[in-house]
């Protein structure tokens, strides 16, 4: 909402910019033109200096200009009629001797959100790409993408490809680059911009004139060309080869998955990408940027999976700093877990060691099971380890040593030994439910070797009624009966009251089943027991839980270079997908998410629904976005044009109800949330004409009426009428009305 004394700011402000006395000193004209910005992007509506703002444009001062053209294209939404009266000022401006006032008016034009506009703005972009000055034709390339995004449904103009095509050739890099992002934009449902052999063979030839942010771009624009024979193959790597070495991460990683890409049937030259590239890595895995750090260790995992050992010899950049935040420590961990060696293997380990009682908990629990994955090849030197740390007795590093111990012991069977003598008395230690699973599953297992075993199972038996998560309980069950069968004179009575808790007192169904099975199972005798619980093992050998095998560079290097190292493959599809959904815009009746349990639109009634934009009474544009504070101070200054009560049922599903109303062209303001009372809603919309509607929704309570009140800025009877007609449609599909 606005600031309490806005009209009166805005009085004072208009007042200032009619004054002729300011208006003759340029500095005090243009210190009010920067108090109406300043207020603009404090929250303020300032649209009510908009005519002597379009005024204030008419000026040689370049600074002012800026100050006027920003405030129109930041307005020019909220007030279409008026901003097509700068439009002469504008193109006037476009005609301008000086480069700098043709390119900054131009810029502007194309950046004037309203209907209508294209017809204005595409001859001075048309002139604007035959301009003599670079920095006009760069505006002019970028203002056809943005035509276009206004009008994106209208035919591909073209004349206009061609002519950005032709611009690819220009002699201003940055031009270049402009054209080749417009192109991929205005030519997106085609596929985006073609890259033949004339072209790649020009932007390799023109990319030492760019820029780092040009560079990157080409590279990945070049992906999408495919050189026709081996000798045309090597020539293009050669020229990329310097680019290796540039300064700019963005750039190397660039060139890289391009080089990848190009010599997929080369694996030598992919190797010695790589090995190349080792160093740029490095380095942007030590920068002070935590993004630009947190990227490079994941494309440092990537490459990892394909050339084990690759980074071996600089272990030590991966040490962790403590200043460092959680997520870099993290992927630091998994780094150096994969480079251990027995020439390094002392070291690491020792680094983990000091992690492991790091301040926070997560980290040190991390390195903890860091450990443990070394352990699967340096079995001895990490079971010690691990067995000294569960002398600090800390609650969170006993519950994931005992999980470490657990996974370790199936995977390598010769430390089982030293794990079960390691075991005794850190039972007091453990309150998580994963610790006390993984402690009861080795107790249950191995429980013929610890001595204590059945007097520790005998103590979470006791406290069994206390406990929350029913995993415990099935695992209790579960490593209880398996002792039974070794140290059968010791767990007899305590299995005895656990299945009887199980079966008559536990409320969870799955625990009570868990107990009748097994209550079943003991009744078909103890050979039945023994065939079903101790049946043979998987062979770790089959390295079922082990890393995966080494994988080509080919499966990996398309994504090299992408979010894909960062999020995965597929939470990274996942993202895609919803955010192609979001710029394409909201889909209609598709939609599993409604809140009421049947589709929207009832099947009767869709063919009232669709035949409402199609009724030539009235016709509501989309995308009529109006800010809170201009709805607040319209509502407050028109009067009700209409007021009716509907008959109403049953609790309202915002949701449902802003979704059906966004089928035709109604936006909503603001909302109150489910349940609500009493429930109110503010809409707005507005037709071809121009014509505002505002409406207010009140529901007092469930089973009541909705009271609806509609405000005109302009007393139309006709549109009015239809305009209700259209909000009894939508409350009619989703209301359950009977009016």
């Amino acid at each position: 909402m606005p600031y309490l004394g806005s009209e009166d700011v805005v009085k004072e402000l208009k007042k200032a910019l009619c004054n002729p006395h300011i208006q003759a000193d340029r500095l005090r004209y243009r210190n009010v033109i920067q108090r109406v910005i300043r207020h603009m992007t404090q929250g303020l509506d300032m649209s009510g200096v908009f005519m002597e703002m379009v005024k204030a444009s008419a000026t040689v001062d370049i600074v002012q200009k800026k100050l006027v053209y920003l405030y129109m294209c930041t307005y020019a939404p909220l007030k279409p009629d008026l901003a097509l009266l700068a439009i002469n000022t504008l193109c006037k401006d476009c005609s301008d001797p000086s480069p700098m006032v043709r390119g900054l008016a131009l810029r502007s034009m194309c950046s004037l959100r309203m209907p209508g506009v294209q017809e204005y703005i595409q001859q001075p972009i048309l002139n604007g790409l035959r301009d003599k000055a670079s920095y006009v034709r760069r505006v002019a390339v970028l203002g056809c993408a943005k035509m276009h995004n206004l009008h994106r449904d209208s035919e591909v103009d073209g004349a206009l490809v061609n002519e950005l095509y032709s611009l690819l050739r220009d002699q201003d890099p940055i031009v270049v680059v402009n054209c080749l992002r417009s192109l991929e934009e205005i030519l997106r449902q085609e596929g985006g911009v073609v890259i033949n052999k004339p072209i790649a063979h020009h932007l390799l030839n023109r990319m030492p004139k760019l820029d780092q942010w040009g560079q990157a771009e080409v590279l990945n624009f070049l992906l999408r060309y495919e050189p026709r024979s081996e000798e045309e193959l090597f020539d293009i790597l050669n020229l990329l080869d310097s680019f290796l070495k540039s300064s700019s991460p963005g750039v190397v990683m660039g060139a890289t998955k391009l080089f990848l890409i190009l010599a997929k049937k080369f694996p030598h030259v992919q190797t010695d990408v790589l090995v190349q590239v080792k160093g740029p890595l490095l380095a942007a895995c030590s920068s002070e940027s935590r993004e630009l750090c947190f990227a490079a260790l994941c494309h440092v995992r990537q490459i990892l999976h394909s050339l084990p050992g690759h980074f071996s010899s600089h272990y030590k950049k991966f040490f962790c700093s403590y200043s460092e935040p959680h997520y870099i420590k993290l992927q630091k961990v998994e780094v150096l877990c994969e480079l251990v060696n027995d020439e390094n293997v002392q070291q690491v380990l020792e680094e983990l060691r000091g992690y492991c009682t790091d301040v926070s908990a997560d980290f040190a629990q991390a390195a903890i099971f860091a450990i443990g994955g070394i352990a699967r090849t340096y079995t001895d030197q990490c079971v010690q380890i691990l067995t000294e740390l569960l002398g600090l007795r800390q609650e969170h590093i006993t519950t994931v040593v005992v999980q470490t111990f657990r996974d370790l012991v199936w995977l390598c069977p010769q430390c089982t030994e030293a794990v079960c003598q390691a075991l005794p008395g850190c039972e007091e230690n453990i309150q998580d439910s994963e610790g006390k699973q993984a402690l009861i599953w080795l107790l249950g297992v191995h429980g013929e070797r610890i001595p204590n075993a059945p007097y520790v199972l005998e103590d979470f038996v006791e406290n069994v009624k206390s406990e929350t998560f029913p995993a415990v309980t099935m695992e209790l069950l579960t490593a209880l009966l398996r002792l039974f069968l070794s140290r059968p004179a010791e767990c007899q009575d305590t299995l005895g009251r656990l299945l009887h808790y199980c079966i008559e007192e536990e409320k969870n169904m799955a625990v009570r089943d868990r107990g009748l099975f097994y209550y079943r199972l003991l009744l078909a005798g103890i050979d039945e027991v023994k065939r079903i619980l101790c049946s043979p093992k998987s062979d770790p050998s089959l390295g079922l839980l082990e890393d995966q095998a080494e994988r080509p560079v080919n499966s990996w290097a398309s994504d090299f270079n992408t979010l894909v190292p960062v999020y995965g493959k597929a939470r990274w599809a996942t993202i895609s997908k919803y955010q192609g959904a979001e710029r394409r815009g909201p889909e209609l009746p598709d939609t599993a998410s409604f809140a009421t349990s049947g589709p929207l639109i009832p099947e009767e009634n869709k063919e009232r629904v669709q035949e409402l934009p199609d009724s030539g009474a009235l016709v509501l544009v989309p995308n009529c976005q109006l800010t809170a504070e201009y709805f607040e101070k319209t509502w407050f200054s028109l009067k009700v044009a209409h007021q009716q009560v509907f008959p109403w049922r049953g609790a309202v599903h915002p949701d449902t109800l802003q979704m059906a109303l966004q089928v035709v062209n109604i936006q909503t303001i603001a909302m109150s949330r489910a349940g609500a009372h009493p429930w109110k809603a503010y809409l707005s919309a507005q037709d071809d004409t121009g014509c505002l509607f505002l409406t207010e929704l009140l529901l007092e309570s469930e089973n009541s009426e909705m009271q609806i009140s509609v405000k005109q800025n302009e007393p139309r009877t006709e549109t009015l009428n239809s305009f209700i007609s259209v909000l009894e449609t939508v409350f009619g599909t989703i209301g359950d009305i009977k009016s």
